[in-house]
This record gives C-alpha cells, structure tokens and sequence, in this order.
C-alpha cells in the first residue's frame, strides 16, 4: 500500500485553504459523486472533494454538465458528504440555479447547503455573478470561484479548447480573479489555460488557485476521479494523468464473475450457507 502525505489529519476548512497556501503546501482536490468513492478518496488523504456537475457526464453519460439540476446535484453530495471525515466537501451549484438572479441564487446556496451538509459551493464566473457571489457569502456560505474554462458555457464558447490566450481574456481573468478574492471567495478553480497565466494569478492572489490543465505553478490541482483512475479510456486530455487502470481491472473482474456463474464455479462450497 502507499504511503499517503497527510501531515494535518484535521478536518479542512475554508481557512486551512488560506494557511495551506500561506505555507506553501499544495492543495490536492478531486471529484467523488457517491458515498463509497467518496470514503476512498477522503481515506487516501485528498485535502478537497468536489461534487463536480461533471456528474451529468461521468454518472449520467450527458454529453455537457448543462442537463444538472438541483435535485440531482442535491442527491450526489449528500451521499458524498456521508462517506467523508476529513477532507472539505465542495459542491458545485449547477446550471440555472445561480445566473437568473441573486435572489435566486441566494436561495438555491441555501437549500444546497441545508439539505446536503457540505462545506462550499463552487460557481462559475466572474464580474458577471458578483453580485450573487457576494450575496451568498453575505448569507454565510463559503464560496470557491471557476474561472477559464466554464463547462456551464460551453455552448456560449463552442469549444473546449484552452481559454484567455489571447490578452483581452487573459486580462479579464486577472480582473475576475481579483474580484473574487476581494469579494471573500476561498479559492478559484482555473481550467485549462496557459500555464503562465495561472501562475501569474496565482502569485497576484492571497486565496488558492487550483488548477486543471493550469500547469504545475499554482496552489492545487482537481482531476475528475473516474478520469484519472483510468475508468474512461476514451478521454485523455493533455493535462490529464491516469493513476490507474480500473477500465481494465473492472472489465476483467466483471468477465471473471460472469464465466464463474456459467461454469457453475461460483459459488463453490465454501460459499454458500
């Protein structure tokens, strides 16, 4: 078995994000959307969970996150958050429960947060959602920023090809990232741009920048757990390193299984009462 890195076996919280990155410790987060994976994955030492919208593709085989609804994201984290102990449970708020209008979005955080028991809410956005974003802090509810690329706009861009190359974009995500933080988010999740840029915001900012596809010069890192565990072989982005092959191992076991039952070699003696 490996050796995991937890030097702090406390519960992670908002302001341990702030002191993790004060102290230069970096940041690991991924996604879990049941109870059982979330148990592994809080067991093996990541520092955040996230109850990613990303659900709609791994769990449901929706070709965007656009199809979540609040139900469905209320359902994911509620099992996630009873299988974890240590590690803070993020829920993403998603499509259509935040950009209506604050009112709107103050009272979806809510609801998430009463019927699910997480720690934080992650929305995605910058000056655009402001005001909601600091509505809902207003309401007590701690929020963490997604900035880059933003799934939940994915028709908007078209692509989901590497954001803010270009300087106008590149400069609004420094703006967007500064108002975040002014605003009291605890972090900003940046997706998929250039390497640089990231570590520029991350240098420029006292929260945490956690990266995907943002290169290594930021304060974390999130994968989607089923990606980087090797449970989808058809998705293999650049940034993406797979840890595992469950692909294979489940697909032989499950093989196993069903040549054990039509051999009538399953179950043998021993295994029944």
């Amino acid at each position: 078995m490996s050796t995991y890195i937890v030097d702090d076996p406390r519960k992670v919280t908002t302001h341990r994000l702030l002191e993790m990155k004060a102290q230069g410790k970096k940041i690991a987060m991924l996604t879990s959307y049941d109870y059982t994976m979330a148990r592994l994955v809080d067991q093996a030492g990541v520092d955040c969970i996230l109850i990613g919208d990303s659900a709609s593709n791994v769990m449901a085989g929706n070709v965007t996150t656009i199809p979540m609804t609040m139900d469905q994201m209320i359902y994911h984290a509620r099992s996630v958050v009873r299988g974890v102990k240590r590690a803070l449970v993020v829920c993403d708020m998603p499509f259509g429960s935040y950009q209506v209008n604050c009112t709107e979005g103050v009272k979806n955080a809510i609801r998430i947060m009463k019927e699910t028991g997480c720690d934080c809410l992650k929305l995605e956005g910058g000056v655009e959602i402001l005001d909601t974003v600091k509505r809902i802090l207003d309401a007590g509810i701690p929020v963490m920023g997604h900035l880059g690329l933003t799934p939940q706009s994915i028709n908007k861009f078209g692509t989901y090809s590497v954001r803010a190359r270009e300087q106008a974009e590149a400069d609004k995500l420094k703006e967007d990232a500064r108002l975040l933080e002014e605003v009291g988010c605890c972090a900003i999740v940046l997706e998929k741009i250039p390497a640089q840029l990231a570590s520029e915001v991350a240098s420029q900012t006292r929260i945490p920048m956690i990266g995907i596809g943002a290169g290594h010069d930021v304060d974390g890192q999130v994968l989607v757990v089923a990606d980087m565990l090797g449970m989808d072989q058809s998705f293999s982005p650049k940034f993406l390193r797979r840890y595992a092959d469950l692909s294979t191992i489940i697909q032989d076991a499950v093989g196993q299984y069903v040549a054990d039952v039509k051999s009538v070699s399953f179950p043998n003696d021993s295994e029944q009462y």
